[in-house]
């Protein structure tokens, strides 16, 4: 008989659980509590994840089954668990997300949630949002678009059509969210930013902790969306029903899809868009910003050219990395992502395109088990993801360049710019000065003009 190879099913994934993404988004509304329909464990390792990353307090409120609800279900639970937050937070929403158990169970959450209102709601009532995000089915970006269509699906109203538009910006850091909102100022244009939790997960210090921090979106904003004259949704990976999508069909509302801005080509398509949608011409600060990039790019180019990376995290993230990486000379040999949107490859080569560094392998529904097998193969220099991936860029000794999320080992993971001119510059800065660290560290000797 023929032995073969022991097979671990998943060591080390490379994504968290979809209720997490919902969760982030949910606290992109302006006085929005995350809910989760489920165990209390759930809630609280989300917490810990999301603390951990953004340094910020976050309040999960759960339902907080034991073994008897998985028997009978979680109904009153979830009742109770509603009666309590609106009692101690006097939210404006409140976004409920399912977990594995209330899924598997068999739970089901909108009639439960219709008893509910008809039981307890009123004018004062805050209003209560539902999105199914099984973890077993997907990934906490999966999650993240999930309550994001839910949001635009169960709050938007019929409304009159107006000059605004919306932007549904997907996963990115707080930094980002703020680089988004000034280069829309700048261009003139009023602008729905779906979610916003770049106050509500990155604020001041404060003297007394409110129960829901400021910041988020609108929810006045949110419902009036559908009467915006467009929408523009970041993603090359994107599901094809989406909260886009969804404004799209049901109001007509014209949607621009375009890959996050990150790096030069990606970040020129989206300032070419909002100059089409604004009708203004480039601010001199982007467009200096720009030039100061090629520069820099050029300055740096002798210490980088060649260089052969490895790209991991959430699969939108992972394509305007790459894309990055091979406009400054880097070339990604592994691209790979937990996800499996079916997108992923075809985003990777699309962004390569027209880019003489060759294909990299794309692997989607991966885990760090995966990722470390093919990395030994492949004569890696770096590794650009997250800080999950800490522990074998350690084993491997080269440079971990952490971007996305989580970031947990470091200060200022929330803060990090990726988008736009300003973002690829201090990512080039970041990866070139890691890989001269790295020769010098390894010179028996070291170097310097001293």
């Amino acid at each position: 008989m023929t032995k073969t190879a022991n097979f671990t099913s998943t060591t080390n994934a490379c994504k968290l659980c979809k209720p997490l993404g919902a969760s982030l988004a949910f606290r992109g509304v302006e006085g929005c509590v995350p809910f989760l329909h489920g165990s209390q464990g759930c809630a609280t390792y989300m917490r810990r994840y999301i603390i951990s990353h953004f340094n910020e307090p976050i309040d999960i409120a759960s339902s907080s089954l034991g073994e008897k609800h998985a028997i009978y279900g979680g109904a009153a639970n979830l009742k109770l668990g509603l009666k309590n937050v609106t009692a101690k937070y006097a939210p404006q929403i409140i976004g409920v997300a399912t977990t594995c158990l209330t899924e598997t169970i068999g739970d089901n959450v909108p009639m439960i949630l219709d008893a509910y209102q008809a039981e307890f709601g009123g004018e004062d009532a805050p209003q209560v949002v539902h999105v199914s995000t099984p973890s077993y089915t997907g990934t906490h970006m999966e999650g993240f678009h999930a309550a994001t269509t839910a949001l635009v699906d169960q709050l938007t109203r019929p409304a009159v059509k107006h000059d605004a538009i919306n932007l549904l910006s997907g996963f990115i850091s707080t930094a980002d969210i703020r680089y988004l909102q000034e280069v829309c100022q700048d261009f003139e244009l009023k602008t729905t930013i779906l979610p916003d939790y770049s106050a509500s997960l990155d604020g001041q210090a404060l003297n007394d902790y409110p129960l829901i921090p400021e910041g988020g979106t609108p929810l006045a904003a949110i419902r009036t969306m559908g009467g915006a004259r467009a929408t523009i949704e970041l993603g090359a990976t994107l599901p094809d029903h989406s909260a886009g999508t969804l404004l799209e069909q049901r109001y007509q509302t014209r949607l621009h899809r375009t890959a996050l801005p990150i790096g030069i080509r990606a970040t020129d398509a989206f300032v070419e868009l909002l100059v089409t949608l604004s009708g203004n011409p480039v601010a001199e600060r982007y467009s200096s910003a720009r030039g100061r990039l090629i520069d820099a790019m050029v300055d740096g180019h002798k210490y980088i050219s060649g260089k052969r990376a490895v790209v991991f995290g959430e699969e939108d993230l992972v394509v305007g990395l790459t894309s990055f990486l091979a406009e400054i000379g880097i070339r990604p040999v592994l691209c790979a992502s937990g996800g499996h949107s079916g997108k992923f490859e075809q985003g990777v080569n699309a962004a390569l395109e027209g880019i003489d560094c060759g294909l990299p392998l794309v692997r989607e529904d991966v885990d760090f088990f995966d990722i470390e097998q093919l990395a030994q193969e492949l004569e890696v220099d770096l590794v650009v993801g997250h800080s999950k991936g800490y522990a074998f860029a350690r084993r491997m000794d080269i440079p971990l360049i952490r971007v996305g999320f989580p970031i947990h080992d470091r200060v200022g993971g929330q803060r990090i710019l990726h988008l736009g001119y300003h973002g690829a510059q201090l990512l080039f800065d970041t990866i070139t000065n890691a890989l001269i660290a790295k020769k010098q560290g390894d010179s028996a000797v070291g170097y310097s003009y001293m």
